[in-house]
């Protein structure tokens, strides 16, 4: 059984900025990836790891070794999405002797937690930032609480929109994320060969 939870987090102004530099550092890690992608063609979680793993850990210290693992499985999720997808354009099935095209995120892209850069229990909640953990107080009811700390986590993701910053806990069993969306996420780009430099 799948299911989410939706957490908002009522920030300060300094909690709000500490989260917009995190989420800033997040996307310029994983567009840093976009050309290796591209380039290798490769993007299984595992193998792309190994491949950048140490040389993102030099280029961005401040992230940390955790958060570096998150940004390589966010764009090994996306390009899955967008290499892969059955309704997909850039489906490397429909055009198998072109050059891929580039995954830029924007700063806008989402943050992807884990249980070791983010916790929660008895209604109190610390995540990481580049300045250190953040503290919060949220309404979590005990029914859900026991649920994040029972059930499988399949991700968490910090995203922002015009109300501010907000949680989400994906738990249960996996689904099949080979299926783009109807349209492309707005944090997502995809350049196309010969349009990088325009891009830039």
């Amino acid at each position: 059984m799948k299911f989410k939870i939706i957490l908002r987090l009522e920030t300060t102004a300094e909690q709000f900025a500490s989260l917009e530099r995190l989420q800033a550092s997040f996307a310029e890690v994983c567009t840093a990836l976009g050309p290796v992608v591209r380039e290798t063609r490769c993007w299984n979680r595992v193998t792309l790891h190994h491949l950048v793993y140490r040389d993102l850990r030099e280029r961005y210290p401040l992230l940390g070794s955790q958060m570096i693992c998150n940004a390589i499985y966010s764009v090994s999720r996306s390009a899955r999405m967008i290499f892969q997808g059955k309704n997909s354009p850039w489906n490397i099935d429909l055009r198998p002797n072109l050059p891929l095209p580039t995954l830029r995120f924007t700063p806008a892209a989402p943050v992807y937690f884990d249980r070791h850069t983010l916790s929660l229990r008895q209604g109190r909640l610390s995540l990481f930032t580049l300045n250190g953990r953040l503290r919060f107080h949220v309404n979590l009811s005990p029914a859900n609480e026991k649920k994040f700390l029972e059930e499988k986590l399949k991700e968490i993701v910090l995203s922002r929109d015009g109300e501010g910053f907000f949680l989400v806990f994906s738990l249960g069993e996996s689904e099949d994320k080979k299926v783009l969306p109807s349209e492309l996420p707005q944090y997502l780009v995809v350049i196309e060969p010969g349009a990088e430099v325009l891009a830039a």
